[in-house]
């Protein structure tokens, strides 16, 4: 998606530790056209599988989440990291690493939100080492529910995610593919490479 990968080359930031920053548009401060493109494209590229509801965790892939559940006309749920008050009883749990932020995370969905009549389409904002994307698939094995696939919004290919879910036979999505980060600069994956 070449919207995407020029706004990643004009406002992300690359940090040590191969750590992408898109705080300026995606996962602290949003850019709600931005989010409705990447919507669209996910709705372009989904539009033939039968989902009945997306899944993904807070907070960063809520807004691609919606964006995409609007263009496809279902539901988006979203797997809270924190317990509340309202939020302790009859849960399908995963836990999850999180690369970014160095720590574990055990992510919630009630089940009242997911069924074995669920076709579901996970949304998250990066695919790096597939931790996150592995919980999710958990929650949807434990309520017997069908993964139609995986959308991506940026995908690091140079870290394991991308193999775990081939190996699984997973349709996963990616809308900006990164081959590696170079001198600061992002390198994207080229169409011949793929």
């Amino acid at each position: 998606m070449r919207e995407l990968e020029d706004k990643i080359r004009r406002d992300g930031q690359v940090l040590d530790g191969n750590v992408l920053k898109v705080d300026n548009f995606l996962n602290h401060q949003i850019d709600p056209q931005l989010m409705y493109a990447i919507g669209g494209e996910f709705q372009r590229l989904f539009a033939d599988q039968p989902i009945t509801k997306i899944l993904t965790v807070e907070s960063s892939g809520i807004a691609p989440a919606v964006m995409a559940g609007l263009m496809l006309k279902v539901p988006v749920v979203f797997a809270r990291k924190h317990k509340s008050l309202t939020l302790k009883n009859d849960l399908y749990t995963a836990t999850v690493y999180s690369y970014t932020k160095k720590v574990s995370n055990e992510i919630s969905i009630s089940q009242k939100f997911l069924s074995a009549d669920d076709r579901v389409l996970i949304i998250d904002d990066f695919l790096a080492n597939g931790q996150a994307v592995e919980g999710l698939i958990d929650i949807i094995d434990a309520a017997h529910a069908h993964l139609e696939g995986v959308g991506i919004v940026i995908e690091k290919t140079f870290q394991k995610g991308r193999q775990l879910l081939d190996a699984r036979g997973i349709r996963t999505e990616s809308l900006a593919r990164i081959k590696a980060f170079e001198n600061g600069q992002v390198v994207f994956v080229a169409a011949a490479d793929d």
